[in-house]
């Protein structure tokens, strides 16, 4: 069996049996193809089902120089998933990762924004631009405003519809990752908002394949992930913010802020879409001094 037929069999597995999205694909396709690119530049000459361990700690000891521990347990965790693939479809006996370990890593709180950071943002923001005759600022505030107040991924804001709006019950309609679908409340304020763009919107030529599509360029054409990059670092490089801030981090903040504010754990995982409320619970260890409070205002012998 070749690499690029195991690799195209992979991911075929991933996108029909595991409902994974084509970005998610792609990652876990990067893990294999850097093992073949350390095996042709090293002149190994193996394939996918006779590949055997030693090899493939030679390679995972090559890497660790190259990358840190947890993009190296990630990759380990990558490879694993793929030969766990080919022993399921019997192309090979044992998985040459199963005695290998994960290197020791501290786990990452996320970084999150203070609403006052979210307030200087929003603030910086200038309405009143506009490119080709499109007010792109007001399109702006809705893409900070439905980030932050609805927690959501970039890729799910990018296809979020106009058919996925359900203002007057109070939910917008989000698909996550797997295609799954969940219901999200949304804000009167962020509603004014989208409803603002969406009369800027009115007044576009939206191209084939965008019409149900919210947020769009001055073209007519759904926005990139790229382009959400972009309008962030611009707005935190105008606003002198001094903080790293990616769309991840208004998701972040909102559950952050959800949880400070009482909000129960369950019901944030449902509105952030994790499959796990393990998931979720990276964000009971943001606020100890939050967490302090709760305690000696209900615990009964605080």
């Amino acid at each position: 069996m070749k690499w690029s037929q195991a690799i195209t069999d992979y991911q075929h597995y991933l996108k029909i049996e595991r409902g994974l999205s084509n970005n998610s694909i792609e990652n876990y396709s990067y893990d294999i193809r850097k093992l073949i690119s350390y095996l042709e530049n090293n002149s190994i000459t193996t394939s996918p089902t006779v590949i055997d361990n030693e090899i493939i700690k030679q390679f995972i000891y090559t890497i660790s120089k190259e990358i840190n521990p947890r993009s190296q347990a990630r990759l380990i965790s990558g490879l694993r998933n793929f030969f766990d693939y080919l022993v399921f479809e019997n192309y090979r006996k044992t998985n040459p990762l199963d005695l290998i370990e994960s290197p020791k890593i501290g786990r990452k709180l996320p970084d999150t924004l203070s609403i006052g950071d979210i307030d200087l943002l929003i603030s910086a923001i200038d309405l009143s631009y506009q490119y080709n005759g499109v007010n792109l600022g007001e399109r702006n505030r809705a893409i900070i405003e439905t980030l932050y107040s609805c927690g959501l991924r970039v890729s799910e804001l990018i296809e979020l519809k106009l058919s996925d709006l359900f203002f007057e019950e109070g939910f917008i309609k989000v698909t996550g990752k797997g295609d799954k679908q969940r219901f999200v409340p949304i804000g009167e304020t962020t509603q004014r908002f989208i409803n603002i763009w969406k009369d800027i919107r009115n007044h576009i030529g939206v191209q084939s394949g965008s019409k149900d599509i919210l947020f769009l360029n001055y073209k007519g054409k759904k926005l990139t992930r790229a382009m959400i990059f972009t309008i962030i670092k611009k707005l935190v490089e105008k606003s002198g913010l001094k903080k790293t801030v990616s769309p991840h981090t208004f998701r972040h903040s909102f559950a952050t802020h959800l949880l400070e504010n009482g909000a129960d754990l369950r019901a944030i995982q449902m509105m952030l879409g994790h499959e796990s409320i393990t998931t979720t619970e990276v964000y009971m260890h943001v606020d100890r001094t939050h967490l302090s409070d709760v305690l000696n205002k209900f615990h009964p012998r605080k």
